[in-house]
């Protein structure tokens, strides 16, 4: 078979079902993420069922016009999170339906599902069903094969990924299992394998049930499909749903319906923020119910996580395996950013070190959240990334929980802070008046001395010396610098020469941080 024809795009449907059918009582109950009795196999069983039933009903002729209605029909059927985006995945494939459906048209429409399944999500992680379906596309993008050598490279990239999905995902790791969304996605690929060859597709990666008993509802999934809303309108409406919980997906079907999921406690919070915008029909709601705690002995019970502004930074510290949210400078973490950072991490107790007074604002905000609810969250506040590094330097998973808390709470608490930045226009300090491109020198946030433009490398060594010699005279044995975006390449090394002069009793540790609007933060224990 050279193209697409209605006729495989019905066999296909059918493929899919069947497929997803017989993988059921290998998916059912170990998608751990993002809530750990997620119910994949029947959520993409369900909306492929739909989809198919619809598709047969209406009988199109053409197999352009069999896409859309799939699309259509996966859209309306759609439940839960993977659901939604398998939906999206039809969609992006109907989206590109023009002409000869042949192996170019499916690399570049899959490339297409990938932007489209993507945009649909709220909040991507990596791990996923939309990790998967990303390596796909990326994996066939600009081939002009034959369809069936297209589908059938699509499909082994899918199973390689798959495979990688635990080494993305803590959660996945874990619990020693694959994404079962994923898993779905490398079936349907599968399916579309066989109807192009006309061979059967053995289905591998079997998945082993890891069953275990649940506890109270915590949260809802509220779903609903929403009507005459602008498109305009579905970036206020993410928004708007992400402050009430976690799972946010807003998918279209490329005819103006959408299909609106959210994982929440607030049922009609969610429903009222699609009222507000259109008209929501086909409401659904189900309990989410709160997984089993991990018994003390047989696994990690707690874990330390970090919220930081800096890219650079926050791969550091996940090269220390803390898992970290890195957040774009001048923004402050949503609600469901956090939440989904808390679910990353292992056990009931999570201690979070936010890097900043607005990101510790932020998470304190999230960690009395009805969906961080079944968590034990300790947030630490800390007004610097040296502060958080402080507290990670004495952290000690042996120690009991709180007195591992306190150690780093007072370690955070003891850490000076030292920052030199480069004045932006003209302002008036305590120690004079500091004019634009001056190097402002700052020890717990209080200006104590300006340096004169320009801001040449022996003037910042000298300024950071004068800030560092100011909070050494207190004492204290170690000393954290951290460079900023704006900082010349050898200023850290330069002062890292003049502080062993000076004090050579002192230990003294250097990183790239990324931060944006400073040049060093500087911070001494």
């Amino acid at each position: 078979m050279r193209v697409l024809d209605a006729a495989a795009v019905s066999a296909w449907a059918a493929g899919c079902v069947h497929s997803l059918a017989t993988l059921r009582p290998a998916i059912d109950g170990i998608n751990v993420y993002p809530v750990a009795d997620s119910d994949t196999g029947s959520n993409m069983l369900f909306t492929m069922t739909g989809a198919a039933g619809e598709l047969a009903a209406t009988q199109p002729a053409d197999a352009a016009e069999a896409l859309k209605t799939l699309a259509r029909g996966a859209v309306a059927a759609a439940k839960g999170n993977s659901g939604v985006i398998l939906s999206q995945v039809v969609r992006g494939l109907a989206d590109r339906a023009e002409g000869e459906l042949d192996g170019a048209w499916l690399a570049e429409a899959l490339g297409h599902a990938d932007e489209v399944a993507t945009g649909a999500v709220s909040r991507p992680v990596a791990g996923t069903i939309l990790t998967v379906l990303h390596a796909v596309a990326l994996a066939v993008r600009g081939d002009t094969s034959p369809l069936a050598e297209i589908a059938a490279k699509a499909a082994k990239e899918a199973a390689y990924a798959l495979e990688k999905t635990p080494e993305q995902l803590p959660a996945l790791a874990r619990a020693g299992v694959v994404d079962a969304g994923a898993r779905g996605l490398v079936a349907v690929l599968d399916a579309l394998v066989g109807v192009l060859t006309g061979a059967p597709v053995e289905q591998e990666h079997a998945l082993e049930v890891h069953a275990a008993p649940h506890s109270e509802v915590y949260a809802w999934e509220v779903m609903y499909l929403l009507d005459s809303v602008d498109e305009a309108s579905l970036p206020t409406l993410r928004k708007e749903l992400s402050g009430l919980g976690d799972s946010v997906t807003v998918a279209g079907d490329g005819s103006g319906s959408h299909a609106v999921h959210v994982h929440c406690a607030d049922i009609g919070g969610a429903i009222e923020a699609g009222l507000a915008l259109g008209r929501p029909r086909r409401i659904r709601v189900e309990p989410l119910l709160t997984p089993t705690p991990i018994e003390p002995g047989g696994g990690i019970d707690r874990t330390v996580v970090a919220v930081v502004h800096g890219g650079e930074l926050a791969e550091l510290l996940r090269a220390e395996s803390i898992p970290v949210l890195a957040v774009p400078e001048g923004r402050t973490p949503s609600v469901e950013d956090v939440i989904s950072l808390l679910n990353e991490a292992a056990g009931r107790h999570v201690t979070v070190l936010p890097g900043s007074v607005a990101l510790t604002a932020a998470v304190d905000t999230a960690a009395g959240h009805a969906m961080a609810a079944d968590r034990d969250v300790v947030v630490i506040p800390c007004v610097s990334p040296v502060q958080v590094l402080a507290a990670l330097a004495v952290h000690d998973a042996g120690r009991r929980t709180n007195d591992d808390v306190v150690a780093m709470a007072e370690a955070a608490a003891a850490t000076r802070r030292g920052e030199l930045r480069i004045a932006q226009e003209e302002s008036l300090t305590w120690v004079g008046r500091a004019q634009s491109g001056d190097v402002v020198g700052l020890v717990d946030d209080e200006v104590v001395l300006i340096e004169p433009a320009p801001a040449s490398e022996t003037n910042l060594v000298a300024a950071a010396m004068n800030v560092l010699n100011r909070m050494l005279a207190l004492g204290g044995e170690l000393v954290t610098v951290l460079s900023g975006a704006a900082a010349p390449p050898g200023v850290a090394g330069e002062l890292a020469e003049q502080l062993r002069v000076e004090h050579p009793e002192v230990e003294l540790t250097s990183y790239a941080s990324g931060q944006v609007g400073t040049v060093l933060l500087m911070g001494v224990e």
